[in-house]
């Protein structure tokens, strides 16, 4: 039965859900916290229960949005409440259902103060995490931009560590720098299309849909390019990431690397390419220039790491930089593999972190100095730890080794210089982080205070395992996933690779703009 022709709204009920348990959870006494604790996951594990159709009924044969709810929001100004996914969001929206209660569990014994709270906030975050990638009014999307900013700020302000406050400032104007001239350039878009065609939106498909001059092309790339890669955050931009990772309580550094970091991915794929054409094939180069820097800054830096965390979040902007050069290879298997990175990267180095956070519960650091022979005091521990360290580095049979992969073949698509030189990323990838588990696990025992460390009890067995299975299963079938997403990356790549041409003496009249496709050279 099709749920489109039901008219079911699942994108809203999974989308505020969370909203609904914030409320009943703000209604309990702050003395019952395990009562608090319950309810919140219950109603994550429901909302992940609910979102389960939208893979199970969703049709891989067409490009068009699905689940798709539309209602007039603002007349007078042409906003609509209009949500709807694709291929490229769908899995964007299960990770998001799947992460946060797994996230959400780990902090049972971590969180300790201000608990209700703090289970408020990650309700809210999934609220705002998820209007995200659902939204199709560009209004509505900005509006679920800012409202998931605000509970990250508090996540690191309240509940981080000693440098919380300046990593929580940071973290606030990097990304609020980035949202007002995302906003600039949304204001704009809304005023062209009125200007071109009499009509005030803010529908995306439409404005997709409608060409612009090459010029205004370039400013309004420009505006939402600084936006997004703040957010990915690609090099240079990428300053606020380790501060805000390190200081973050685990759920926080498990959000922020496996799904908020994803919003600037996605934008791209969702505003520039499609909007934006000519400057995408303009830009290109550049931006890969800047993805392949990412990649080996990361791992330079990584390498060098005292602490595990510090190190985990390094690799972050290693492995995004994979993600954003297989997007602008502009290849089919490139796009494909860059979202696939993306999932990828939101169950891999989200368990890292759930990982570092159980040996910091236990000792209360986070240096690798510190630890020697765990293998032997916590074997459960480190085979965990080895499985996940073996998916970061994609070793072949993990799910990072999927997207890797696909990211390197389409650069070699794209020229092949790229793709050789990006291959060697991985061999510095595996050098930190094997070296950071060698001196974690292996040798002898010399610190006295992990004698009495305990290995992994049943809560932590259960936010680990469900991962581990995606690791497998995407490293071994994935196109249970690529067959979901190859329709809408095939149509994304026909929208890049049509080109505006634009008479210079009416530039600004809609009428002499016409759209050719060309085959890409």
């Amino acid at each position: 039965m099709d749920m489109n022709q039901l008219h079911f709204p699942i994108l809203s009920l999974i989308t505020f859900l969370p909203l609904v348990g914030a409320f009943i959870v703000a209604l309990i006494n702050e003395e019952h916290e395990n009562l608090i604790k319950y309810v919140t996951f219950a109603f994550l594990v429901l909302d992940f229960i609910i979102s389960l159709p939208l893979f199970f009924y969703f049709d891989p044969t067409t490009y068009h949005m699905q689940f798709v709810e539309r209602v007039p929001w603002i007349k007078s100004l042409g906003f609509q409440y209009y949500v709807g996914v694709d291929g490229i969001s769908l899995f964007l929206v299960l990770l998001t259902t799947f992460l946060t209660p797994l996230a959400q569990l780990s902090t049972w014994k971590a969180i300790d103060k201000k608990v209700k709270l703090f289970n408020i906030t990650i309700l809210l975050m999934q609220t705002g995490m998820l209007g995200v990638f659902i939204s199709l009014d560009m209004f509505l999307f900005y509006v679920f931009w800012e409202v998931q900013l605000i509970p990250m700020y508090l996540m690191i302000g309240i509940w981080g560590g000693p440098n919380r406050v300046f990593a929580t400032m940071k973290f606030f104007l990097y990304t609020f720098a980035g949202s007002v001239l995302m906003m600039v350039a949304i204001m704009a878009l809304y005023f062209l299309h009125h200007k071109f065609t009499g009509v005030y939106t803010s529908d995306m498909v439409k404005l997709m849909q409608s060409p612009l001059p090459y010029h205004l092309q370039l400013w309004l790339f420009l505006a939402f390019f600084i936006a997004f890669a703040i957010k990915v955050p690609m090099w240079p931009f990428h300053t606020w990431l380790p501060w805000a990772h390190v200081e973050a309580p685990t759920a926080g550094s498990v959000l922020l690397a496996g799904i908020l970091l994803k919003m600037g991915t996605y934008g791209f794929l969702r505003f520039n390419l499609p909007m934006f054409p000519d400057m995408t094939h303009a830009f290109a180069i550049l931006i890969i220039i800047l993805a392949v820097i990412g990649i080996f800054y990361g791992a330079f830096v990584a390498m060098v790491q005292p602490d595990i965390k510090k190190l985990v979040a390094y690799s972050s902007v290693s492995h995004l930089g994979y993600s954003m050069l297989g997007m602008f290879a502009l290849t089919q298997v490139g796009v494909e593999g860059s979202i696939m990175q993306m999932i990828n990267h939101g169950i891999s180095t989200g368990a890292l972190f759930l990982l570092v956070g159980i040996v910091y519960e236990r000792r209360h650091t986070r240096l690798i100095s510190e630890y020697g022979g765990l293998a032997s005091l916590t074997p459960a521990y480190a085979a965990f730890f080895m499985i996940f360290t073996l998916s970061s580095i994609a070793v072949p049979g993990t799910n990072g080794f999927v997207g890797e992969f696909m990211v390197l073949l389409g650069a070699f698509l794209y020229k092949h210089i790229w793709g050789i030189l990006v291959a060697f990323g991985g061999i510095f990838s595996a050098t930190y982080m094997l070296t950071m588990y060698k001196r974690v696990f292996f040798n002898k025992v010399t610190n006295p205070k992990n004698l009495g460390l305990s290995d992994m009890n049943i809560r932590e067995w259960l936010y680990l395992v469900p991962l581990l299975v995606f690791v497998f299963w995407i490293g071994i079938y994935p196109s249970t996933f690529l067959s979901k997403m190859r329709v809408s990356v095939e149509h994304l790549l026909k929208q890049v690779n049509r080109t505006t041409v634009v008479s210079p003496a009416k530039s600004e009249q809609v009428s002499m703009v016409k759209t050719v496709v060309v085959k890409k050279g």
